[in-house]
């Protein structure tokens, strides 16, 4: 087990490394005072809790940052796991210590209606902290980064909804920063979890083929040195195999085996100056033979993360392509920690205004105005990780914008006013339509006219960006109130109807109230306004307040709970017309006649509340219930088993998990996986098994096991999953 002295000077000698000037007397305070607030407390592994504060501020120290940053990195989760108030780091440590570890700290003691809105929230509160000081998302990515070094000490859930979390949120924020030596890591150790076969393939294969491949590398290395040194070029040159998620990527992208794929190399020549860097390309390309369109000049053009390096691909004697960077030692730094080398060369203070210059954080903070939160968490995928075009305005301004954009987000790229005064496009020069796919290099005009009637509902489902988007919306709710609330009411009536509800139950005087509250709206006509606008859909809007709805049906249908005689059909009775025959119940299971007895659930069929179900009498296992339409049930008219089924009913008050299994048929492409997971996590349901498999022609097949609490849920779930891209059928699970 890992012991508090190992970590503690490990990260002493790491900081004096990287940090020589840093103070420690102030640091070896912040490590009694963590370890003291830590004290009783164990990670999963049953080790000390002061172990992992230990390890975040060495990260933290490897980026180069400054002792507050270390300070906040050992006292990251004092506000969020102890009893220290901000004040207190405040006039230990100072303000600024304070502030980070406060921007660091999630919205733990908030209650929030769904998972969803305190994710994004947590995600808020770090992105406002990050945009006054770059340090709070640094601590961050350092904390999830030795998370997930120790993620095997976890539950196999928490291991999916974590890996899938860094995979969507931290390891394209890390990309985002140009941090990518630590990106490629949150990625390869994510994906273990994720898909454990893929990965393990893949580590298969590299290992059988190591020694072939360090002898090409090896060759490649020194054909290149040879070179360089014979013209007097001073650099350091070094092979690699691309990174396990990398590989994996292209295997699902392109449909290919490990066997199949070529570009699996990637050499680095580091030099001294940017003449050097263009006269090594020259020798590079009369070296080997360049693959023509791979050429990319990132020295010239810098990423927005400040990337910048020459790239090109080229392919050797050996028929085998690979690809070569060309960098200066500090665009080295740059590429390898990005934002953090940048940071440590700056002089004084906190971030000192740099962070200004990443659009992209304005735009994160932006986005999140008038939007859902499970769209605004999704968004960010989009809108900020995604692969990014350039393209230029008419007076040759750079506007970079996720891949697929049209003129309309490059439009609201520019302003709200242009966006919303569009009528029509340029591409280079000619009038394009407004779905038009912009691709790099492109020149854009937008045209504007004062007596523009505004944007058009449709524009939601053409633009790429969240950016867009939000401020579409925005304007729907500002100009068009009225025709909000009318589009609004008609879907949200629509989609009551379509799960079996009575639109007007919402009008009754004692559900309303309940219902507005669960929405967080003060009226229905705002509810209905969000919706018309697109600040909320009405399949969100039933979904949140069902469990109110079933709740409300099942009282006016049952007398003795609602004092009424008469039952009002406003829902079907999903209990059965002799529910109150028996009112004891085994696992929410009423059987006939019988006042108690061991009950199981078949897993052939897995019923769930709100299922049509029969019971079989077992030998020596009590009532083994199936669904009505079990190819197992279909027997009952059996003389020689007819005595051994018998009715049974759903008790109408039990609210326990039953656990069900649903088979999805899908076409196979990349991230599927990732997508299936994605849903199951933002459901809030409990996974206990997901499984997939590739079958011949292009179609794959995921098994999932779940727990829900009734039919109603189960449909919802499935009916999620089908709007997945790819995803074409979804059954129950029968065998």
């Amino acid at each position: 087990m890992e012991t508090f002295a190992d970590h503690y000077e490990s990260m002493r000698r790491t900081i004096l490394k990287y940090m020589p000037g840093a103070d420690m007397p102030l640091i070896d305070k912040a490590v009694r005072y963590a370890q003291a607030q830590h004290e009783g407390q164990k990670r999963k592994d049953g080790s000390p809790y002061i172990i992992h504060p230990l390890a975040v501020a060495e990260i933290v120290a490897e980026m180069g940052l400054d002792t507050d940053a270390i300070l906040g990195a050992l006292l990251h989760d004092c506000i969020e796991d102890t009893s220290t108030t901000h004040d207190e780091i405040a006039k230990l440590f100072g303000p600024v210590v304070a502030e980070l570890v406060e921007g660091v700290t999630k919205l733990t003691r908030v209650e929030y209606s769904t998972l969803e809105e305190q994710q994004m929230e947590n995600l808020r509160k770090m992105f406002m902290a990050m945009s006054k000081d770059i340090r709070v998302v640094l601590i961050k990515i350092a904390d999830r980064l030795h998370n997930t070094r120790t993620m095997q000490f976890q539950t196999p859930a928490k291991q999916i909804s974590k890996s899938m979390e860094t995979m969507d949120i931290y390891a394209p924020l890390a990309h985002r920063l140009g941090m990518q030596k630590i990106k490629w890591e949150l990625e390869d150790t994510s994906l273990k979890y994720l898909d454990p076969q893929g990965y393990q393939e893949i580590m298969d294969y590299l290992n059988a083929h190591e020694t072939e491949a360090n002898a090409f590398m090896k060759s490649i290395q020194s054909k290149i040195t040879t070179r360089l040194s014979s013209v007097g070029i001073h650099g350091s040159i070094y092979g690699r195999i691309k990174h396990v998620y990398s590989i994996y990527r292209k295997m699902k992208d392109q449909n290919k085996t490990m066997d199949e794929l070529y570009d699996l190399y990637a050499f680095r020549v580091i030099v001294d100056t940017i003449p050097d860097c263009y006269n090594v390309l020259g020798h590079i390309h009369d070296l080997f033979n360049l693959v023509p369109g791979r050429f990319k000049d990132y020295i010239s053009t810098p990423k927005p993360n400040m990337y910048q390096s020459l790239h090109t691909t080229v392919i050797g004697t050996q028929g085998i392509p690979f690809e070569v960077q060309i960098r200066t030692w500090e665009m080295h730094q740059t590429a390898e920690y990005g934002i953090a080398a940048h940071w440590k060369y700056k002089q004084g203070g906190v971030g000192s205004g740099d962070e200004k210059s990443f659009e992209w954080v304005r735009r994160l903070l932006e986005s999140q105005q008038d939007t859902d939160a499970e769209d605004y968490v999704h968004s960010l995928k989009i809108d900020m990780f995604d692969d990014e075009v350039f393209v230029f305005t008419p007076r040759g301004n750079v506007i970079n914008l996720p891949a697929g954009s049209t003129p309309i987000d490059f439009a609201y790229a520019i302003h709200s006013g242009v966006g919303n005064a569009m009528v029509g496009a340029k591409v280079n020069n000619r009038i394009a339509n407004f779905d038009t796919v912009l691709h790099n290099g492109d020149i854009v005009e937008i045209l504007t006219a004062k007596t523009a009637k505004g944007p058009s509902r449709d524009w939601l489902a053409i633009c790429k960006s969240n950016q867009a988007r939000t401020k579409i919306k925005q304007w729907f709710k500002r100009e068009k109130r009225d025709e909000n609330i009318v589009h609004g009411k008609a879907s949200f009536e629509g989609e009551m109807r379509r799960n079996n509800f009575n639109p007007a139950i919402v009008n009754d005087s004692e559900l309303q109230p309940v219902l507005l509250k669960k929405l967080s709206f003060d009226c229905l006509d705002d509810m209905y306004a969000a919706i018309g606008y697109g600040g909320l859909t009405a399949v969100k809007a039933v979904g949140r307040i069902r469990d109110e709805l079933v709740k409300y049906t099942r009282g006016v249908q049952n007398p003795t709970a609602r004092g009424k005689e008469n039952a009002n059909p406003l829902r079907t009775n999903p209990d059965g017309p002799d529910a109150g025959k028996n009112r004891h119940s085994v696992n929410g299971v009423i059987v006939e006649d019988i006042d108690s007895c061991m009950i199981k659930f078949a897993k052939c069929c897995t019923p769930v509340p709100g299922d049509p179900i029969v019971g079989f009498i077992t030998k020596g296992f009590g009532v083994s219930v199936h669904r009505a339409d079990c190819p197992n049930a279909k027997n009952r008219s059996d003389p020689r088993q007819a005595a051994r089924w018998v009715p049974v009913h759903w008790a109408q008050e039990e609210d326990q998990p039953f656990t069900t299994t649903l088979e999805l048929d899908c076409i196979t492409r990349s991230g599927l996986l990732l997508d299936v997971a994605t849903v199951m996590t933002t459901a809030r349901v409990r996974v206990k098994e997901l499984t997939g498999r590739d079958l011949p022609g292009g179609h794959s097949t995921f098994t999932v096991s779940f727990d829900v609490k009734d039919v109603a849920e189960l449909n919802a779930i499935q009916s999620k999953l089908l709007n997945i891209r790819d995803v074409i059928g979804a059954r129950r699970g029968q065998s």
